[in-house]
């Protein structure tokens, strides 16, 4: 006869065992003046003989964050997560570096969507027409919405950053061997290039990866860190996806105060492809770029204002300053070295409000257009 090894379940009225508190490993003491000193010099020479640049100091600054990460006697597990991430960020940002100057948007879309769907049909015209417009695009690089981006665009337009996993993604034939594929191991690196990347956002149709996505592209741009880019979601003529998004959002993040009104203006809504690309054209028409130098805003402008429109921007977006006026110019010396023949709007941004500074884009490239757009996000 077997003998019973499972254990005795414990007494009803007994409480679990409390697990015993363990201090943490303590980290080694800090370095004394002459082992710093010593450190320091090493690494200085180090970089001097293998990293000299411009960049010099953060490479040194990096290295001695490896060393403090062997000091504190770091978990192998967790230095191969940084060893991993670093790796694939530094191919990365090698591939994408020749192809600075192409304006990027990046897909998001269900990889299960067919190739006759409505949606996939949708994905294929919308990247036909931003390669027409000059633009590349930057998809997950798996099957569905993804491969419709790639074939849209064609694979010399496109880049795939695609993600390693046990089930379902693979990378699609269009962008398959292509030099411009990238394949990434951690979803938050992989992220991180979506984003660095794009000026521009498509979200199709999709499932929890396209929410998540969505979402987190949202939450960048609505906390500043990231800067402000088109956003926009894309149905299927007729297609109700993104209307019933819009209506969850309205009815338990808007209308519960968890979000505010002017949010709502970060996004576009559309089942027209020559609106969705509108959107994102129109967004670059007047406006260029922005950065922020000590406590300014300095956003530069591909055209000087009209005459007139600085008045109205004072009066209609003094909410979102942070003391002092919007005043129009030529570069700060900070930022000489970044497109000087560009016009400056220079104010001090109270760096809460981007569904308001978003408006206030929206004013600046359409007010010499005859016919201002509707924001539908609202």
């Amino acid at each position: 006869m077997l003998k019973n090894t499972m254990p005795s379940p414990p007494e009803v009225d007994s409480p679990p065992p409390v697990p015993a508190v363990v201090d943490p490993p303590r980290p080694e003491s800090l370095l004394n003046p002459e082992e710093r000193a010593a450190r320091d010099t090493a690494i200085q020479e180090f970089v001097e003989r293998f990293a000299k640049g411009p960049d010099s100091d953060l490479y040194a600054n990096m290295l001695r964050t490896v060393c403090r990460l062997s000091r504190d006697g770091t978990r192998r597990a967790e230095v191969k997560l940084v060893d991993k991430a670093l790796a694939e960020l530094r191919y990365a940002f090698k591939i994408f570096a020749p192809y600075e100057e192409f304006p990027k948007v990046s897909i998001f879309g269900s990889s299960r969507t067919p190739e006759n769907h409505p949606d996939y049909l949708q994905a294929v015209r919308f990247a036909e027409r931003m390669r027409e417009c000059n633009w590349m695009v930057i998809t997950g690089a798996g099957d569905g919405i993804m491969k419709a981006g790639h074939g849209g665009a064609g694979a010399d337009k496109s880049f795939g950053v695609a993600i390693r996993l046990p089930f379902e993604q693979r990378t699609n034939t269009i962008i398959e061997g292509d030099q411009k594929l990238v394949n990434f191991k951690y979803f938050f690196t992989r992220k991180l290039m979506f984003m660095k990347e794009a000026l521009a956002v498509a979200l199709f149709p999709g499932g929890f990866g396209t929410q998540d996505e969505g979402f987190e592209v949202l939450t960048l741009v609505q906390t500043g860190k990231t800067a402000l880019v088109p956003i926009v979601l894309v149905d299927a003529p007729g297609g109700t996806y993104w209307q019933h998004w819009r209506t969850y959002v309205k009815a338990e993040l808007l209308h519960t105060g968890m979000i505010s009104p002017e949010d709502m203006h970060l996004i576009k809504l559309t089942d027209k492809v020559e609106e969705a690309v509108d959107e994102i054209i129109t967004f670059y028409r007047r406006f260029h770029s922005y950065r922020y130098v000590k406590d300014r805003c300095v956003m530069r402008l591909n055209t000087p204002l009209p005459p007139g429109s600085l008045e109205h921007i004072q009066k209609e977006f003094a909410g979102i300053l942070d003391g002092g006026t919007y005043e129009l110019g030529g570069p700060l010396p900070e930022e000489m070295e970044s497109w000087p023949d560009k016009q400056r709007l220079v104010f001090k941004f109270n760096r809460r409000s981007h569904g308001r500074l978003r408006q206030m884009v929206d004013y600046i490239n359409r007010v010499d257009l005859h016919a201002p757009a509707a924001r539908s996000g609202s």
